[in-house]
């Protein structure tokens, strides 16, 4: 038995499951795990998050009382031992977002417009406090990994990334740097589960919401809609942000430049992390979401705002071809070709 096993289950005996019958419900590419526990006709999810792993699950805790304190549908807390990294949650269900679609894909709609006013609730409430707050020149740094991950892993050329970063750094202080919101981060149909059971915006179940921080009230929204797991129709894109855009006064024109600049630095930032999991985390599966990932940045830089950046991404971003990706895989510690 692992240590972390043993832990897990002095942890559930102190919480009174340590007799419910536990099967494994899901990984993401942070170091965190999570089992659906049975017992007694109830069920729980068991949140493993090794400590000193970058996910501090105290952060988990603070940011559920949070959102449930504004009516919204996070899991409840239902025990916790912070200084070993586990937490018992209510169970939420299997009704995530990305799944209900694929068996009724008129759904999206609805789904995406419940989620949209979720984002739009948030914001309207004031942030718990402590919360990081990144500038502009960060969120720029944080997408100077695709030079260091993506590129790096095709043409094995280390690069001078100084004009790259200064130039979004510019994009976003210009378009995307107002006033600052409570952003979720990983806002996406794989992290949101459907409770038609319940009412108003409590039916959007929340997951994954520990790294939240200050940040654009359109990132979340980017997040939902522009996802690396799943193609969301043009024509819910499109009313979504129409939705959102009305609903915070802002013209199309300032919308769809924040919208965009916002897309082209998460569009960035997510290749590099995804080169990253497999050239450092062993993992190649996310190879395979590269090139929708592309297709996202290559029409946000489409968009005139990002005029000054989309030379400098030509010229320095190889595209994900078979052969491109191969080249990456080839590198991981564990790899198969993608």
């Amino acid at each position: 038995m692992t240590d972390r096993r043993a832990l897990s289950e002095a942890f559930l005996a102190r919480a009174g499951w340590g007799s419910a019958q536990r099967s494994f419900l899901a990984g993401d590419a942070s170091d965190r795990s999570y089992d659906r526990l049975r017992h007694g006709g109830q069920s729980a999810v068991l949140m493993d998050a090794p400590p000193g792993k970058g996910d501090d699950p105290a952060d988990f805790v603070a940011m559920a009382r949070h959102l449930t304190g504004l009516g919204l549908s996070a899991p409840a807390i239902l025990a916790e031992d912070l200084e070993q990294g586990f937490l018992l949650l209510e169970d939420l269900g299997d009704g995530i977002f990305a799944r209900v679609i694929a068996q009724d894909p008129l759904l999206e709609q609805p789904l995406y417009a419940a989620a949209c006013d979720v984002l739009l609730h948030l914001h309207s409430a004031p942030p718990p406090h402590g919360l990081p707050d990144l500038s502009a020149q960060d969120w720029a740094e944080a997408a100077a990994f695709v030079l260091d991950w993506y590129r790096w892993g095709i043409t094995d050329e280390r690069i001078d990334s100084r004009d790259f970063i200064a130039c979004l750094r510019d994009l976003l202080a210009c378009h995307a740097d107002g006033p600052r919101i409570v952003i979720l981060r990983d806002y996406h149909a794989e992290n949101l589960l459907w409770l038609p059971e319940r009412q108003g915006l409590a039916r959007v179940g929340l997951l994954d919401f520990q790294l939240a921080q200050m940040g654009q009230p359109a990132y979340d929204l980017v997040s939902l809609l522009q996802d690396a797991r799943r193609d969301v129709a043009i024509e819910t894109e499109t009313s979504i942000c129409a939705r959102f855009r009305t609903a915070t006064g802002q013209t199309e024109v300032e919308f769809s430049a924040a919208y965009a600049v916002l897309g082209t630095q998460r569009a960035l930032r997510i290749l590099g992390i995804f080169a990253r999991l497999c050239l450092h985390g062993g993992k190649p599966g996310y190879l395979r979401l590269i090139p929708r990932v592309w297709q996202q940045l290559q029409r946000n830089l489409a968009h005139p705002a990002l005029a000054p950046l989309a030379p400098l991404c030509a010229r320095l971003l190889p595209d994900p071809t078979p052969e491109a990706l191969a080249r990456i895989s080839a590198k991981c510690p564990t790899a198969p070709a993608p």
